[in-house]
Order: C-alpha cells, then structure tokens, then sequence
C-alpha cells in the first residue's frame, strides 16, 4: 500500500508517541509504564483514524482508562488467575455497555494488570496521560467530525464474547496453561470483527497471519536485544511491513512487540505459541459463527 504525504505524517508522530512511552519506562526503570494496548490505540485514532474508534474523542480516554482500573483492582484479588481474567472481561463488558462505547482496545488496557502484575499506581497514572494524549490528538485531528457515532454494546455480541471468552479460559485452564487465559491483542480483533456484519477465512488468514507474525517478531527481537527501547525501535517497523505486504490496516498487531516487552518470562517464551492457538481458536471461530448466522438469515428470509 502507498502512503501519501499525511499518511507519512501520521505514522511518524505515531511511531514517535510509542517511543516516547518506552523511552520514559526506560529511563524510570517501571515496565508497568510500557502500554501495549497504547500502540494498537494509536494506530487506529492517529495513524489509520478508524471511524469506530473516533467517533467519540471522550471515550478514547474515558473507555481504556475505565477498563484499566477495574483490571487493576481485580489483580489485588486474592482469587486465580483465570477467574481474574473472567470476571475483568465481565466488568469490562458492562463498563463499555454503560459508556455505549465499542472501542475494542479497552478490553486489553483492563487485561494488561492482571498479565503482568501490575501493583503500583505508576500503571494507572501513565494510562490517564497517554489516553489523554490520544483524545487530544483526535480532537486537534478533527476527523471525529466526519464520522457516524456508534451505537451500543449489542446484546447478542455481549452474550457471545462473553461465552467464547469463557470457553477459551475454562479450556486454558483445565489443561494447565492458564497463563494462556489473556491476549489481548487477539480478543481485541476478535471483539472488532464479532461487530462486523461479515468475516471470511481469507481475512482471517491475513489477520493471524499479521497478529501471530506481529508476536513472533516481538519475542525474536526482544531475545536479541534485551533493551526495551532498542526492541521497540526495530521490532514496530518490522510490523508495518508485515501489514503493507499483507495490505491490511490492523492496529492490534503494533500492540504484540510491546506486549513482549512486559510479559512474565514464563508467557514471554509461549508467546507466538499462544497467539496461533488463541487466534485459530477465536478467529475460526468467528467465521463458522458468520456463516452460521448469515446461512440462518437466508434461510429466514426464503421461508419469508
């Protein structure tokens, strides 16, 4: 795919925002500064400008920052980690429901606490400036204008996230992997497209492709080179390539070589293992559950 000249601009202050946000850790020394879902929200409001991402500049910080704090909470916790994991995607449904917001990238904002950790208000404090950031930067862009706003959190969606979610944990979980419980990256394409009126294989190939090569490349260069800064500096290019040549726009897979950089080691090495599973799992899924309904909607309407 071409980039025209604004285009260039955006990824630029993009790329920038993404590297300021790892610098700032790196110097602090306080990984829980490092915001993957931050990555995958900038590509979609500044650099690709998503219209459902958009559409309302206040969610962008209102949503993810929401989700955030209930994640955390739910980390102090004394229950496992798979119902931790449950009952945040839970919170998290209702919260979104309540602000009528469909941002996907909220449900990783509120899983990332629970996958790493997270035990200081360092992590809430630096989600609060960069979704600010993110707003501002959408409301300056004025492309919000232009855009239908979105309507509410559907039932029907609620009810089968919820239920594939549940699916996935319980099925982690009872074969010993329960670290496997949370990609966030993942649930949020498939929180996305579970939202689209069609899915077919050939999309779901090019996305596991991206997402599974997106975490490959983040485990591959952070086994390199073990700073932060220098990991992120060569492994998010290497993602942009990987969209272009696969001419897709998907803001979740700049979230994998940031993901890689904060994950527990005993997650970090199951990495590209755990993205194949998880996206065959929900994004085959999804297009079984497309055909599905559409297959029930032409046949409603023949007997109609």
């Amino acid at each position: 795919m071409q980039l025209n000249t604004i285009e260039k601009r955006n990824y630029l202050i993009g790329f920038s925002l993404i590297i300021f946000m790892v610098a700032t850790a790196t110097f602090l020394n306080d990984f829980e500064i490092i915001l993957p879902e931050i990555g995958a929200l900038t590509a979609g409001t500044w650099i690709y400008q998503n219209d459902g991402w958009i559409n309302q500049p206040t969610k962008i910080f209102l949503a993810p920052s929401g989700t955030a704090i209930i994640g955390f909470l739910i980390n102090q916790l004394k229950i496992n980690y798979a119902q931790k994991v449950l009952l945040g995607l839970l919170l998290m449904l209702i919260l979104l429901k309540v602000l009528k917001s469909n941002l996907a990238p909220s449900f990783a904002t509120g899983l990332l606490p629970i996958i790493i950790n997270a035990t200081h208000w360092s992590f809430i404090i630096a989600i609060l400036i960069f979704t600010s950031i993110l707003m501002i930067g959408v409301l300056v862009q004025g492309g919000y204008k232009q855009t239908v706003p979105s309507t509410s959190i559907k039932k029907h969606h609620m009810l089968v996230f919820t239920i594939m979610a549940a699916v996935w944990v319980g099925t982690v979980w009872f074969f010993g992997f329960s670290q496997m419980a949370a990609i966030p990256p993942v649930m949020v394409v498939f929180f996305e497209v579970l939202q689209k009126p069609n899915y077919n294989w050939r999309m779901a190939c090019k996305h596991f492709i991206a997402l599974v090569g997106a975490a490959t490349i983040g485990v591959l260069i952070h086994l390199i080179f073990s700073s932060w800064l220098l990991s992120a500096l060569i492994a998010l290019p290497l993602v942009f390539l990987l969209l272009q040549i696969l001419k897709i726009k998907l803001p979740a897979a700049f979230a994998f070589p940031l993901l890689a950089l904060v994950l527990p080691k005993n997650m970090f090495h199951m990495l590209p293992i755990t993205a194949i599973l998880a996206t065959t799992f929900f994004l085959g899924s999804m297009v079984l559950f497309k055909k599905i309904v559409s297959i029930n909607q032409t046949s409603s309407n023949f007997n109609n």
